[in-house]
């Protein structure tokens, strides 16, 4: 998503750490804070400063990533996974998140570990955002059809936390939103850009 211009996604990993969107301050203050070990991931999720099953998700899987780069020990990454998947014991895709890495990961004692397990969370976070995209083109074509019997506006109501702070990018009920303002502002950009062009040449 844009703020104030800049493209952000809700969870990052940049020169060894871990970089999120710190939700305990908003709407009031947009703070990026920094997870630095496997303990700032797990204090992440039990706090929420990340929010979302699909955002806890990530936040797991690259909580194991720094637990790699804090002690590259199998008995520490063992550990490190129960204590991401205690901290919140009822969010699903924090425990098939943390499974999955572990699968990845468990017996790997080559200096390959922290490559395969950042490509492994790199490979969470990019599927979540096709999934979340391809929820919102898919959405995107039943608002248009909506729209093509009312021809007036469709309205839309969402509950829980389905935007794209619960996500990687887009969100999932929201997602469809997103796409329909981003289909409508391009075809408005695109009548303005024609407009001017005829205009030009006249």
């Amino acid at each position: 998503m844009r703020i104030e211009g800049k493209e952000y996604r809700t969870i990052w990993f940049e020169n060894n750490i871990v970089k999120i969107i710190d939700q305990t301050k908003l709407p009031h203050q947009f703070k990026i804070k920094e997870l630095k070990t496997v303990k700032n991931a797990i204090n992440a999720i039990k706090v929420m400063e990340v929010r979302g099953a699909p955002l806890i998700g990530a936040t797991a899987a690259f909580g194991l990533v720094l637990a790699i780069i804090e002690n590259n020990d199998q008995s520490f990454l063992k550990r490190s996974a129960e204590d991401l998947i205690s901290s919140r014991p009822t969010a699903i895709n924090l425990k098939w998140s943390v499974d999955r890495m572990m699968k990845k990961l468990s017996g790997v004692n080559s200096d390959k570990i922290l490559e395969i397990a950042l490509n492994e969370a790199k490979d969470i976070c990019e599927e979540d955002i096709k999934f979340c995209e391809n929820i919102g083109l898919n959405g995107l074509k039943i608002i248009e059809e909506i729209y093509n019997k009312k021809k007036d506006t469709v309205n839309i109501l969402t509950h829980c936390n389905a935007g794209w702070l619960a996500t990687i990018n887009w969100g999932t009920a929201t997602s469809p939103i997103y796409h329909a303002h981003k289909k409508e502002f391009q075809f408005i950009f695109g009548q303005m850009k024609l407009g001017q062009e005829i205009k030009e040449q006249i």
